[in-house]
């Protein structure tokens, strides 16, 4: 199994691009966000992948963070989501997208993908709720994951700029908090989903704060 692809952009397509690993050639396919946050060809670029298995062909599907690769993972778990479809949501939402509207089911967000249909969506959102705080709790960019005993294919470590940034570190360190403070992984989930959606860029103390406000008792 090919768990990350460190080399040299050699060209990008629409949906897929080509990583040159010591002079051997490794087909990459990214979503639109993905590919927007790439650095230009002929530098070093590095990406979690997966790999899909078929009868007739293998596809490796890349990913800047971990969160994402999971999410991709789990998405492709859910009935009616293939790969093309996966790629379709976390290019629309990106990974920290995912992890709010699954968290907060709102099942609406996901139907913004392109070939997700309503009922699909839903399915995504219920199938998948139990499962964002695990996905939540999760953290690294390619970039920090460089040092690392990460699967490689023999390539020499790229620079960090070679990788997009990471969401913020914040709403996991929250959730950790939370659960240590007694609290059910989908509450935490759903509050810290929502705390982080008001203020993405909050601090850990802040996300906290804003995430217990949420979890306090109504009236």
């Amino acid at each position: 199994m090919i768990g990350k692809i460190a080399g040299r952009l050699d060209y990008r397509s629409t949906d897929h691009v080509l990583i040159d690993v010591r002079g051997v050639g490794y087909i990459v396919y990214v979503s639109d966000r993905v590919m927007a946050g790439l650095p230009a060809n002929g530098e070093a670029v590095a990406l979690y992948t997966d790999l899909l298995v078929r009868e007739d062909n293998l596809q490796l599907f890349g990913f800047t963070t971990l969160v994402e690769k999971e999410w991709h993972r789990l998405l492709m778990s859910v009935q009616g989501i293939g790969a093309k479809a996966s790629m379709a949501i976390l290019g629309t939402l990106g990974a920290d997208g995912v992890s709010r509207a699954i968290a907060l089911g709102d099942w609406n967000a996901v139907a913004k993908a392109k070939g997700v249909g309503p009922k699909t969506a839903q399915r995504v959102t219920i199938e998948l709720k139990d499962k964002a705080h695990g996905v939540m709790a999760m953290g690294g960019s390619v970039a920090e994951a460089l040092g690392d005993d990460v699967i490689e294919v023999g390539a020499p470590k790229a620079p960090r700029k070679a990788a997009v940034s990471q969401g913020n570190p914040a709403s996991a360190e929250a959730l950790s908090a939370l659960g240590n403070l007694g609290y059910a992984p989908g509450e935490a989930a759903s509050a810290v989903a929502e705390a982080a959606g008001a203020t993405p860029d909050a601090d850990t103390s802040t996300m906290i704060r804003a995430a217990l406000k949420l979890l306090a008792p109504k009236g």
